[in-house]
């Protein structure tokens, strides 16, 4: 199996090549990485340059960059892969076991997450995601979703849409493809999100406009109540 790594940035310097370092063992095997850039006005695009196969100049958005970096990918098989990671999420170890190992039996599938931050809350957080998304067969982008290369074809990719993208794309996996592979390895990804916003403030947010996109408003009405 030949996996690609497709990394959406934005400005991300700071933790970029902390992420994209972790990455360079999976690269030694095999694994290509590419690094789709949104427009940033810092480092990013420079820093990426060594540590990543591809760098590329991709129209903002967090959907259509992981689109534009899943169409530079080199290998287009059947049995590839594609995983999409946030730049401050870092992958186990074991990554291209892992999957490989879940795409003999799933089309698509993700990891459980885990978010590092000073909040004791960010840990009882990450145990609500993982039960959310195993209980109801869907994932977003913090846990490292991951799919063959056929299934994301065949859902057309990302929806060109500014927020809730992955949610999307999850839907239209389930209903294709059947649940998916809901490994317990952990990501780990940053809690500055949550401890910027506060904790419980971002909880009570993410899921009013989650019921809010179920109930049908447009993804663009959502992206600005999100910013």
């Amino acid at each position: 199996m030949k996996l690609a790594i497709v990394m959406p940035v934005l400005d991300e310097a700071a933790v970029l090549p902390q992420a994209l370092t972790r990455l360079q063992a999976l690269r030694a095997r095999g694994t290509e990485v590419i690094v789709a850039d949104g427009g940033s006005q810092d480092a990013s695009a420079a820093l990426a340059q060594p540590l990543a196969d591809t760098v590329l100049a991709a129209p903002r958005g967090r959907a259509r960059q992981m689109n534009g970096g899943a169409a530079a990918a080199s290998s287009r098989d059947a049995g590839d892969a594609l995983l999409f990671l946030h730049a401050d999420t870092l992958l186990p170890e074991a990554t291209h076991e892992l999957v490989a190992e879940a795409l003999r039996r799933h089309a698509w599938g993700r990891f459980d997450v885990h978010i590092e931050g000073r909040s004791p809350a960010l840990r009882l957080v990450a145990a609500l995601m993982n039960l959310r998304s195993r209980w109801s067969g869907m994932a977003t982008g913090d846990q490292a979703i991951f799919m063959r290369r056929d299934a994301f074809d065949a859902v057309g990719g990302f929806p060109d849409q500014p927020l809730m993208e992955d949610i999307e794309l999850s839907s239209r996996l389930k209903r294709r493809f059947g649940r998916p592979a809901c490994l317990r390895a952990t990501v780990s990804t940053s809690g500055r999100r949550w401890e910027q916003r506060g904790v419980w403030r971002t909880i009570a947010l993410m899921w009013r406009l989650r019921l809010a996109y179920w109930l049908g408003t447009k993804p663009e009405r959502l992206a600005e109540a999100y910013r």
